[in-house]
């Protein structure tokens, strides 16, 4: 009804504000288009605005150029400028003429560097043209596209000619026919020619490098069209490969000649896809449209894209790869198809720009736990190593090789390339200067791996990196060179040379993040024939450990370490009765109560329990003068399980030297399992005809802790007890055995804690 009422079209032009251009000698005009729809009486049927901008171009202004008469011809020429702004444009001209061009002037921030840029095409046959295009002929070059084939090629060629010159896009912006008649073509012929779709592809590829035309890109649909193409050509292009294995097969004589034509598409095709990928590339800027072309699987199509060994291709099909990565979705597409093993004949390539690209997708891919297992089961490992060697590409090999290095799966497999050697020789290199993130980064997790940290020894490995750390106080190679004090082996016994440097830096005037490093590699040295009474006494570290066990004395994290610390001298009778006359147990206790929530508090304390209950005066301090006892019973049944291993080591030592104690943890232990027995027999709903678990009561008492327990236990304590009261000697069967049954010391929260969910979660 509307359209039969229209009438007349009004249109409307507004001149806005006018101003330069912020790097080129041009002046900038804003203006307002207005169309309106009159109905046949005059009325205001339908409106819309849209706002606009022209570009004047003066590149003949110079310092000899008289700035009057240019802005009079300006003025005359532009009608969107009206004669009383004269002034304005003189002046504004004025200012391009004394204004000093820098390199960083105006330059507007994009959202991603581009390392890639389309390529020249190459001449297509009846694409050699002998005329210059013109801006005024574009009408005489549409009705070209009207006609056959060949004269389709030659109109869109010399439309392409204009196009490419970013003065032209406006005009041919306003010209509705020809980029109708071009969209319309494209539609209808791109299967026929693959010259003719490249070469009108590349005039729409000319709008959409700039922002402002991607509206006419999308309005006649030229992205879903380009998604056709590139899928359609990938598919023509298995169906060559397929003709040419059979033409091997089966027709030597030609084949030759059919690999010649092979070649000659194949280089056609690869021009087609790669203006159709970068206008799509462009296209991406806008994720709304992005989104659509994931949902249409532009990431199979790219990762199929991937095959071929054009390098300017693959060089535009990475750097879009890795733009889509960014986001969740399209990297989980990548994962479900075969993208990094596609990408891993890539690296290393001789294409500078293509390799760098790759390396930097594999850096975006490798956040993904099961990504990295996929890189290194096509061995990427050693390929990343070999790159720690380029120096344009170190920094990103590395941090590919820190992810990776997070895994536990992966440390070992470190061992088997050349990468150890590497990164010890770049910490060598960096003398007194600030060492990177990520090469520290990546040495403390390789540390954490036993043959890592033996290799890290070799020579002087060790000794270079304590110099080093002690000298800087560095608290990240510290934490190192506590990773590797955690291995029993050759490596433990090195360390017994900087003992005592280490525990020199332990002193509240100290750094806590420098004093935690250095008490935690302290606490890691488990060394049988260490005098650590000695280490107390010359280094006075009694009265600063028994401070820092207040609550809220230190970070939490400072406090537990001084725990495990006090745990591991604890293994010196000697040492462990001084503590105890230092009243270090009470203070042992009262954290207890304070950090009773906490998993890993709670099994380090009674770790420190365990190991005083094996020394005389320690046992004594703990059965008779304090309540540890009555804690360890409520701790018999924790959820923890470790923390009910140590326990239950501890209690039993315990019940063998004291009798009233001995009664107290055998009722609490007949208590619990009467209860879990009653809850088993009330929970199970049996009929009356069914018979019961047990036919005899006299069965149950198996479950009991009867007075034979004792008798054997009784029997393992004399034994190890026979020759010294405090010193355990020979096979002391079950109770005592600390390298078989016995929990040793319990793994730390170095990494994670015992109760809580590891941050990486492995597939």
């Amino acid at each position: 009804k509307m359209q039969d009422d229209a009438r007349y079209l009004k249109r409307k032009v507004t001149a806005g504000s006018l101003d330069v251009h912020p790097t080129e000698k041009a002046l900038v005009v804003h203006y307002e288009v207005e169309a309106s729809i009159l109905g046949e009486s005059g009325g205001h049927m339908l409106g819309e605005r849209k706002e606009g901008q022209k570009i004047i171009r003066v590149k003949s202004l110079s310092p000899s150029t008289d700035v009057g008469a240019l802005a009079k011809k300006v003025v005359e020429e532009c009608k969107l400028i009206p004669p009383s702004r004269l002034p304005q444009v003189e002046q504004l001209l004025y200012y391009l003429q004394n204004r000093k061009s820098s390199p960083v002037e105006g330059k507007v921030e994009k959202k991603e560097k581009r390392t890639v840029k389309p390529r020249e095409l190459t001449p297509f046959e009846g694409m050699e043209l002998n005329e210059e295009a013109s801006i005024t002929r574009v009408d005489e070059y549409v009705e070209l596209l009207y006609e056959g084939i060949p004269e389709k090629i030659r109109g869109a060629a010399l439309i392409l000619q204009l196009a490419r010159n970013p003065d032209n896009l406006e005009e041919l912006l306003h010209n509705e026919a020809a980029l109708g008649a071009l969209a319309r073509v494209l539609r209808e012929d791109w299967k026929q020619s693959v010259e003719l779709a490249t070469i009108i592809i590349y005039i729409f590829f000319c709008f959409s490098s700039f922002s402002q035309f991607h509206g006419v890109v999308s309005h006649y649909k030229i992205g879903a069209l380009c998604m056709s193409v590139v899928e359609h050509e990938l598919k023509r292009h298995d169906v060559w490969r397929e003709e040419l294995r059979k033409k091997n097969k089966a027709y030597i004589l030609y084949f030759s000649e059919y690999k010649k034509k092979y070649h000659g598409l194949l280089a056609k095709q690869e021009q087609l896809l790669r203006v159709s990928l970068y206008l799509l590339l462009n296209l991406a800027e806008d994720t709304r449209t992005e989104l659509k072309m994931r949902n249409k699987n532009i990431v199979g199509l790219l990762v199929k894209v991937l095959e071929r060994d054009d390098e300017e291709l693959l060089v535009l099909v990475v750097s879009f790869l890795k733009k889509l990565s960014i986001f969740l979705e399209n990297k989980n597409d990548m994962a479900e198809v075969d993208t990094v093993e596609r990408l891993a004949r890539l690296v290393p390539c001789d294409h500078e720009d293509l390799l760098n690209l790759t390396l930097r997708l594999l850096l975006n891919l490798s956040f993904d736990s099961g990504l990295r297992g996929k890189m290194v089961e096509v061995g990427l490992l050693p390929k990343l190593t070999a790159m720690l060697g380029d120096e344009s590409n170190r920094q990103v090999a590395m941090r590919i090789l820190y992810h990776i290095s997070i895994d536990d799966r992966f440390k070992g497999m470190f061992v088997y390339t050349d990468c150890i050697p590497q990164l010890m020789h770049m910490l060598y290199e960096h003398n007194e200067e600030e060492i990177e993130a990520e090469l520290i980064s990546i040495c403390i997790n390789l540390a954490a791996n036993k043959r890592n940290a033996q290799l890290m020894c070799e020579g002087n490995g060790l000794k270079m990196l304590m110099k080093r750390a002690l000298k800087m106080k560095d608290c990240l190679l510290m934490k190192m060179i506590r990773n590797i004090s955690q291995h029993d082996g050759p490596t433990k016994p090195l360390f017994i040379d900087y003992v005592g440097d280490l525990a020199a830096e332990i002193r509240a005037e100290e750094e806590e993040e420098w004093v935690l490093e250095c008490l935690g590699t302290l606490a890691n040295l488990t060394i049988p024939d260490l005098d650590w009474e000695l280490v107390l006494k010359e280094y006075n570290l009694v009265p600063y450990l028994k401070d820092r066990l207040k609550p809220g004395s230190a970070e939490d994290d400072l406090i537990l370490e001084v725990v495990i610390m006090i745990g591991t001298v604890s293994m010196d009778d000697a040492c462990a009765a001084m503590l105890a006359k230092s009243g270090i147990i009470p203070a042992l206790i009262e954290l207890l109560n304070a950090q009773q929530e906490d998993d890993e508090f709670v099994c380090q304390i009674v770790y420190v329990f365990y190991q005083m209950v094996f020394h005389q005066a320690t046992r004594d301090v703990i059965i008779k003068d304090t309540q540890a006892p009555a804690y360890l019973i409520d701790l018999m049944h924790d959820k923890n399980a470790e923390i009910r291993k140590v326990c239950d080591n501890t209690l039993d030592i315990i019940a063998e030297y004291d009798e009233e104690w001995g009664r107290k943890i055998q009722s609490e232990k007949f208590r619990f399992h009467n209860n879990q027995w009653l809850e088993m027999v009330e929970s199970r709903q049996a009929d009356d005809s069914e018979p019961y678990l047990y036919d005899n009561d006299n069965d149950r008492t198996d479950l009991f802790y009867s007075a034979g327990t004792y008798k054997t236990l009784d029997r393992a304590c004399s034994m190890t007890y026979a020759a010294k009261g405090d010193e355990p000697l020979g096979d002391t069967g079950d109770v005592f055995d600390q390298t078989s049954s016995s929990p040793g010391r319990p793994a730390t929260a170095y990494g994670f804690r015992p109760d809580e969910q590891p941050f990486y979660q492995y597939s």
